[in-house]
Protein backbone atom coordinates (compact mmCIF):
# COMPACT_ATOMS: atom_id res chain seq x y z
CA UNK A 1 0.00 0.00 0.00
CA UNK A 2 1.12 3.05 -1.35
CA UNK A 3 2.42 6.12 1.78
CA UNK A 4 1.74 9.51 1.76
CA UNK A 5 2.66 12.64 4.20
CA UNK A 6 0.64 14.91 5.99
CA UNK A 7 1.87 17.48 8.17
CA UNK A 8 -0.07 20.43 10.31
CA UNK A 9 -2.08 20.14 13.05
CA UNK A 10 -5.59 20.21 11.75
CA UNK A 11 -4.58 17.44 8.41
CA UNK A 12 -2.95 14.73 11.36
CA UNK A 13 -5.93 15.62 13.15
CA UNK A 14 -8.39 15.18 10.85
CA UNK A 15 -6.80 11.58 9.67
CA UNK A 16 -6.67 10.23 13.09
CA UNK A 17 -10.60 11.01 13.61
CA UNK A 18 -11.39 9.64 10.31
CA UNK A 19 -8.96 6.83 9.49
CA UNK A 20 -6.69 6.21 12.68
CA UNK A 21 -5.51 2.71 11.30
CA UNK A 22 -4.19 4.30 8.32
CA UNK A 23 -1.33 6.60 10.33
CA UNK A 24 2.10 4.59 10.40
CA UNK A 25 3.64 7.08 12.48
CA UNK A 26 3.75 10.75 13.51
CA UNK A 27 6.93 13.10 14.26
CA UNK A 28 6.41 15.91 16.43
CA UNK A 29 9.28 18.46 16.93
CA UNK A 30 10.72 17.13 20.15
CA UNK A 31 11.52 21.47 21.34
CA UNK A 32 7.93 22.16 21.25
CA UNK A 33 5.81 21.69 24.68
CA UNK A 34 2.89 23.89 24.49
CA UNK A 35 -0.07 23.37 25.60
CA UNK A 36 -1.36 22.90 21.63
CA UNK A 37 1.11 20.22 21.42
CA UNK A 38 0.51 18.75 24.47
CA UNK A 39 -3.10 18.24 23.36
CA UNK A 40 -2.17 16.61 20.17
CA UNK A 41 0.53 14.71 21.07
CA UNK A 42 -2.75 13.10 24.11
CA UNK A 43 -4.86 13.08 21.11
CA UNK A 44 -2.58 10.94 18.60
CA UNK A 45 -1.72 8.46 22.21
CA UNK A 46 -5.15 8.05 22.59
CA UNK A 47 -5.99 6.92 18.82
CA UNK A 48 -2.94 4.48 19.56
CA UNK A 49 -0.88 6.15 16.74
CA UNK A 50 2.72 5.96 17.25
CA UNK A 51 4.68 8.74 18.04
CA UNK A 52 8.63 10.13 16.97
CA UNK A 53 10.43 13.11 18.73
CA UNK A 54 12.21 14.68 15.83
CA UNK A 55 14.47 17.71 15.31
CA UNK A 56 13.11 20.32 13.23
CA UNK A 57 15.98 19.73 9.85
CA UNK A 58 13.97 16.26 10.13
CA UNK A 59 10.64 17.85 10.34
CA UNK A 60 11.21 20.07 7.84
CA UNK A 61 12.86 17.48 5.01
CA UNK A 62 9.81 15.18 5.58
CA UNK A 63 7.21 17.63 5.15
CA UNK A 64 9.14 19.67 2.21
CA UNK A 65 8.14 22.35 3.79
CA UNK A 66 9.19 24.67 7.55
CA UNK A 67 5.29 25.56 7.68
CA UNK A 68 4.65 21.89 9.53
CA UNK A 69 3.68 23.47 13.17
CA UNK A 70 6.11 20.86 14.43
CA UNK A 71 3.93 17.91 13.26
CA UNK A 72 4.37 15.21 10.46
CA UNK A 73 2.74 12.21 9.63
CA UNK A 74 3.50 9.12 7.52
CA UNK A 75 0.29 7.88 6.57
CA UNK A 76 -1.20 5.05 3.99
CA UNK A 77 -3.14 6.09 1.26
CA UNK A 78 -7.02 6.03 1.48
CA UNK A 79 -8.65 4.17 -1.07
CA UNK A 80 -9.51 6.47 -4.21
CA UNK A 81 -12.87 8.39 -3.78
CA UNK A 82 -16.19 7.20 -4.85
CA UNK A 83 -17.43 7.94 -8.32
CA UNK A 84 -19.30 11.09 -9.38
CA UNK A 85 -22.04 9.19 -9.93
CA UNK A 86 -21.74 7.51 -6.88
CA UNK A 87 -21.48 10.30 -4.63
CA UNK A 88 -24.71 12.00 -6.32
CA UNK A 89 -26.91 8.91 -5.90
CA UNK A 90 -25.78 9.19 -1.52
CA UNK A 91 -26.84 12.60 -0.87
CA UNK A 92 -30.19 13.41 0.74
CA UNK A 93 -31.88 16.28 -1.02
CA UNK A 94 -30.81 18.68 -3.54
CA UNK A 95 -27.25 18.01 -4.31
CA UNK A 96 -24.62 21.15 -4.27
CA UNK A 97 -21.48 20.63 -6.20
CA UNK A 98 -18.42 23.49 -6.80
CA UNK A 99 -16.72 22.69 -9.68
CA UNK A 100 -13.29 24.11 -10.68
CA UNK A 101 -12.20 24.81 -14.37
CA UNK A 102 -8.34 25.35 -13.85
CA UNK A 103 -7.26 25.66 -10.75
CA UNK A 104 -3.31 24.73 -10.48
CA UNK A 105 -2.02 25.95 -7.20
CA UNK A 106 -2.45 23.61 -4.45
CA UNK A 107 -3.13 26.79 -1.90
CA UNK A 108 -6.12 27.47 -3.80
CA UNK A 109 -7.30 24.15 -3.90
CA UNK A 110 -6.82 23.63 -0.40
CA UNK A 111 -8.41 26.62 0.46
CA UNK A 112 -11.88 25.30 -1.63
CA UNK A 113 -11.68 22.33 -0.16
CA UNK A 114 -12.23 24.11 3.27
CA UNK A 115 -15.01 26.17 2.01
CA UNK A 116 -17.03 23.68 0.47
CA UNK A 117 -16.73 21.55 3.74
CA UNK A 118 -17.69 24.80 5.46
CA UNK A 119 -21.09 25.68 3.31
CA UNK A 120 -22.00 22.07 3.01
CA UNK A 121 -21.22 21.11 -0.97
CA UNK A 122 -21.26 17.35 -1.08
CA UNK A 123 -18.26 17.48 -3.98
CA UNK A 124 -15.77 19.25 -5.83
CA UNK A 125 -14.96 18.51 -9.38
CA UNK A 126 -11.54 19.47 -11.25
CA UNK A 127 -10.79 18.06 -14.72
CA UNK A 128 -7.85 16.10 -14.42
CA UNK A 129 -5.46 17.89 -16.82
CA UNK A 130 -6.17 21.35 -15.84
CA UNK A 131 -6.00 20.92 -12.36
CA UNK A 132 -3.51 20.02 -9.09
CA UNK A 133 -4.44 17.19 -7.09
CA UNK A 134 -4.29 16.22 -3.54
CA UNK A 135 -1.11 16.43 -2.10
CA UNK A 136 0.37 17.48 1.48
CA UNK A 137 0.39 21.10 0.85
CA UNK A 138 -3.52 21.06 -0.38
CA UNK A 139 -4.57 19.07 2.80
CA UNK A 140 -2.26 21.16 5.10
CA UNK A 141 -4.58 24.28 3.47
CA UNK A 142 -7.60 22.44 4.01
CA UNK A 143 -7.16 22.12 7.57
CA UNK A 144 -9.15 18.63 7.51
CA UNK A 145 -11.44 19.21 4.39
CA UNK A 146 -9.39 17.18 2.19
CA UNK A 147 -10.49 13.96 4.32
CA UNK A 148 -14.22 15.07 4.72
CA UNK A 149 -15.04 16.66 0.72
CA UNK A 150 -14.96 14.33 -2.41
CA UNK A 151 -12.32 15.54 -4.63
CA UNK A 152 -13.37 14.46 -7.80
CA UNK A 153 -10.80 14.27 -10.92
CA UNK A 154 -12.56 13.53 -13.93
CA UNK A 155 -11.06 12.83 -17.84
CA UNK A 156 -13.77 15.06 -19.28
CA UNK A 157 -15.11 18.25 -17.59
CA UNK A 158 -17.93 19.20 -20.19
CA UNK A 159 -19.41 15.66 -20.53
CA UNK A 160 -19.29 15.39 -16.27
CA UNK A 161 -21.37 18.47 -16.70
CA UNK A 162 -23.76 17.25 -18.82
CA UNK A 163 -24.23 14.18 -17.00
CA UNK A 164 -24.87 16.79 -13.72
CA UNK A 165 -27.78 17.82 -16.29
CA UNK A 166 -29.14 14.99 -16.86
CA UNK A 167 -29.41 14.42 -12.90
CA UNK A 168 -31.58 18.04 -13.35
CA UNK A 169 -28.68 19.74 -11.82
CA UNK A 170 -28.41 23.06 -12.70
CA UNK A 171 -24.91 24.71 -13.89
CA UNK A 172 -23.90 27.96 -13.63
CA UNK A 173 -20.40 28.96 -13.71
CA UNK A 174 -19.14 32.72 -13.03
CA UNK A 175 -18.16 35.21 -15.16
CA UNK A 176 -17.23 38.79 -14.76
CA UNK A 177 -19.30 39.96 -17.52
CA UNK A 178 -22.38 38.14 -16.74
CA UNK A 179 -25.15 40.30 -17.18
CA UNK A 180 -26.74 38.79 -13.95
CA UNK A 181 -25.39 38.90 -10.75
CA UNK A 182 -24.87 35.81 -7.94
CA UNK A 183 -27.95 37.84 -5.99
CA UNK A 184 -29.94 38.05 -8.63
CA UNK A 185 -30.15 34.48 -9.58
CA UNK A 186 -31.94 31.82 -8.42
CA UNK A 187 -29.54 29.05 -6.54
CA UNK A 188 -32.00 26.66 -5.31
CA UNK A 189 -32.42 23.50 -5.87
CA UNK A 190 -29.39 20.98 -8.08
CA UNK A 191 -26.48 23.33 -8.23
CA UNK A 192 -23.21 23.24 -9.69
CA UNK A 193 -21.35 25.90 -9.19
CA UNK A 194 -18.49 26.24 -11.86
CA UNK A 195 -15.26 28.78 -11.24
CA UNK A 196 -12.19 29.43 -12.99
CA UNK A 197 -8.69 29.80 -12.48
CA UNK A 198 -7.88 33.46 -11.64
CA UNK A 199 -6.89 35.81 -14.38
CA UNK A 200 -8.30 32.93 -17.25
CA UNK A 201 -11.77 32.08 -15.63
CA UNK A 202 -13.94 29.53 -17.45
CA UNK A 203 -12.47 28.01 -20.42
CA UNK A 204 -14.61 28.09 -23.23
CA UNK A 205 -16.05 24.74 -23.90
CA UNK A 206 -16.77 25.23 -19.76
CA UNK A 207 -18.50 28.40 -20.41
CA UNK A 208 -20.75 27.18 -23.34
CA UNK A 209 -21.83 23.80 -21.36
CA UNK A 210 -23.47 26.31 -17.96
CA UNK A 211 -27.04 26.92 -18.04
CA UNK A 212 -26.18 30.60 -16.40
CA UNK A 213 -23.66 32.71 -15.78
CA UNK A 214 -23.31 35.09 -12.84
CA UNK A 215 -21.41 37.44 -11.51
CA UNK A 216 -20.15 38.47 -8.04
CA UNK A 217 -20.46 42.61 -7.28
CA UNK A 218 -16.90 44.16 -7.24
CA UNK A 219 -17.51 47.51 -5.74
CA UNK A 220 -13.93 48.96 -5.25
CA UNK A 221 -10.69 49.11 -7.43
CA UNK A 222 -9.66 45.66 -7.74
CA UNK A 223 -11.19 43.28 -10.63
CA UNK A 224 -11.65 40.25 -9.42
CA UNK A 225 -11.47 37.99 -6.26
CA UNK A 226 -9.51 35.04 -5.30
CA UNK A 227 -11.02 32.06 -6.73
CA UNK A 228 -11.42 30.21 -2.88
CA UNK A 229 -12.80 33.76 -1.99
CA UNK A 230 -15.31 33.46 -5.07
CA UNK A 231 -16.49 29.70 -4.14
CA UNK A 232 -17.05 30.99 -0.43
CA UNK A 233 -19.40 33.50 -1.38
CA UNK A 234 -21.09 31.60 -4.59
CA UNK A 235 -21.43 28.26 -1.71
CA UNK A 236 -22.61 30.52 1.03
CA UNK A 237 -24.96 32.95 -0.97
CA UNK A 238 -26.29 29.38 -2.25
CA UNK A 239 -26.93 27.85 0.95
CA UNK A 240 -28.40 30.73 1.95
CA UNK A 241 -30.93 30.93 -0.30
CA UNK A 242 -31.68 27.18 0.04
CA UNK A 243 -32.26 26.82 3.74
CA UNK A 244 -34.68 30.15 3.22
Amino acid sequence: MSTQVLFGFHAVTVRLKTAPASVAEIHVDATRRDARMRQFVQRAQDAGARLVESDGARLDAMAGTARHQGVVARVSALAPRHSLDEVLEAVAGPPLVLVLDGVTDPHNLGACLRVADGAGAHAVVAPKDHAVGLNATVAKVASGAAETVPYLMVTNLARSLNEMKERDIRIVGTSDDAAQTLYEADLRGPLALVLGAEGAGLRQLTRRTCDALVRIPMRGAVESLNVSVAAGIALYEAGRQRAG
